[in-house]
């Protein structure tokens, strides 16, 4: 398999980069299941850009500043907030139909969610992201120049300094003469075969890492591959510590990984202890915590449910907006009310029962404004990534945000680089052979990673409770180096070993900030350090 740029996911961050370039390269999206699995899909809120004359570029990075405690990037920030118009105006372009407002500068709603000082979310209802991936993905099926690989999975990036005689080798990543990433191993899903893709650049866009933990609002898909991959090829990373809590996610047996969106509580939602909590039922607690309410950014709000939750012994608290008109309800949030109401919910007559759960990883991959990584012919784009927008806490919205403005100039970067040759690739040794016990051992490794995560690597952290996790990766990162080593790989396989990489530099990134700052709180360490400073992890030497 020989492109230009081989994309290795097929989120609002991969397909904006594939559409960018598809005029001038030849182009390659390898998707780890259909093109429409993974998160960009799934959010709900919207993508956050000052669209209105009341609002100003300063104002949003001001609101990005304050919620990502101290350790935004300010250059960062202030790059992709001036670009946000342009963002969405070339999604317009595309067609997305974003809801309209004919009162509107813009002609189109703007909402607002927790964290923001103004309304500057563009959304379509309730569904945003679908109605972007939908738009986008018939742009990229359509596409003379693109190839699409469904249902195959990234193994690992091929660098230069591992070739030698057309044969893998271990190499130096940081030797004098700077490796370059020449492409990657991918294995067909359906049929086990795995592929070698080259491509002079090659576009990490596989998401975050939320399968890591027990509970996630995040996709099946989001198991941390691209950090992990472009860790072991040699690429530093940053702020891994800093794992998002949706404060609200829904809570009922029945309803995996279902967010209640941020706008809910943008448009008026309160958040109130539920019938379990006996005298105190139906009080409402965010005022306690924070003078913003509900509208406080997510670590506070997060945080506080969680409090209230261990304080009492509740399995969830309610977030209610049936003060709002029935009419208000449906014609904003009509995903989240007819999946509520098909549980036996109706949003317009009662509250939500919700929980907190994994929504985002704010650290990832060290890039620079195009999307770079340390190594030549490596980039990543999307929540992959750490441009240093999000800090020590991601503000509402601007994830997707961050995606169309670097996506972009990722692409303009790439095409303005001269062609050049890539060498040609070794095969993929496929002499290993399956053992029978591989796969159940595999499901009791993955289950057993995500609830000590879980429990050990949550909302509130100790020094003890991630030693100990770090003592319990170590024990399955052994077990599963030797499974990968010396047997046939399997799709469960390849996403274990990356969330096992991924689990290892969360807690080594956590151990390693003596201090309470945005998503990561220490009991050990519970005040903010006067000077904020990323946490950046280099591989070692191999």
């Amino acid at each position: 398999m020989k492109f230009d740029v081989a994309i290795v996911g097929s989120g609002l961050a991969g397909l904006s980069v594939a559409l960018h370039l598809a005029q001038t390269r030849t182009v390659a999206i390898i998707s780890k299941r259909a093109l429409l699995d993974g998160a960009s899909n799934w959010a709900q809120g919207g993508i956050a850009a000052v669209l209105d004359s009341s609002d100003s570029h300063a104002e949003h990075i001001n609101d990005t500043l304050v919620a990502g405690g101290g350790l935004c990037d300010e250059a960062a920030t202030r790059y992709i907030v001036e670009h946000g118009r342009e963002a969405i105006e070339w999604l317009i372009e595309q067609g997305v139909p974003f809801t309209r407002d004919p009162s509107a500068e813009m002609g189109f709603h703007l909402t607002r969610e927790g964290g923001h000082s103004a309304r500057r979310i563009i959304h379509a209802a309730d569904a945003t992201g679908h109605a972007v991936q939908v738009t986008l993905e018939q742009k990229v099926r359509a596409h003379p120049n693109i190839s699409l690989f469904e249902h195959h999975c990234a193994i690992d990036v091929i660098t230069s300094d591992k070739l030698a005689g057309g044969k893998v080798h271990a190499g130096a990543p940081h030797s004098p003469s700077q490796p370059r990433c020449c492409g990657l191993y991918v294995q067909n899903v359906k049929s086990g075969e795995v592929l070698t893709f080259e491509a002079e650049h090659t576009v990490m866009a596989t998401g975050g890492a939320g399968k890591v933990y027990l509970y996630t609002t995040n996709p099946d898909t989001a198991t941390g591959d691209g950090i992990a991959m472009a860790w072991r090829a040699g690429c530093r990373v940053s702020n891994m510590e800093f794992i998002q809590f949706h404060p609200t996610c829904l809570y009922h047996p029945y309803a995996k990984s279902f967010l209640i969106t941020e706008a809910i509580r943008g448009e008026g939602g309160l958040l109130k202890l539920p019938p379990e909590a006996g005298a105190a039922a139906g009080t409402r607690f965010m005022p306690m915590y924070d003078e913003r309410g509900e509208l406080a950014p997510r670590d506070v709000v997060a945080r506080a449910i969680d409090f209230e939750m261990k304080k009492r012994g509740l399995d969830y608290v309610q977030l209610d907006i049936s003060h709002q008109s029935a009419e208000f309800l449906i014609e904003h949030f009509p995903t989240i009310y007819a999946r509520c109401l098909e549980l036996g919910i109706d949003i317009t007559k009662e509250p939500i029962p919700v929980v907190p759960a994994v929504h985002f990883t704010c650290g990832g991959i060290v890039t620079d404004l195009d999307g770079r990584t340390d190594i030549p012919g490596l980039y990543a784009v999307g929540e992959t990534a750490c441009t240093g927008l999000h800090g020590a806490n991601r503000l509402a919205s601007n994830s997707l945000l961050e995606c169309l403005v670097i996506g972009r100039a990722c692409a303009h970067y790439i095409a303005g680089e001269a062609r050049a040759e890539t060498p040609a690739l070794p095969a993929w040794d496929e002499s290993r052979v399956t053992n029978a016990d591989e796969e159940v051992v595999i499901a009791h490794n993955w289950d057993e990673l995500r609830r000590f995560m879980w429990n050990y690597v949550g909302i509130v952290r100790t020094t003890k409770r991630l030693e100990r996790a770090q003592h319990r990766i170590a024990l399955l990162k052994e077990e599963i180096d030797e499974y990968y080593r010396n047997f046939r790989i399997t799709h469960d396989l390849l996403e274990l070993r990356n969330l096992v990489d991924v689990a290892s530099l969360i807690v080594t990134s956590a151990l390693s900030r003596h201090e309470s700052r945005g998503l990561h709180f220490s009991r050990d360490y519970p005040d903010t350090l006067p000077k904020a400073l990323p946490s950046v992890l280099t591989p070692p030497r191999r």
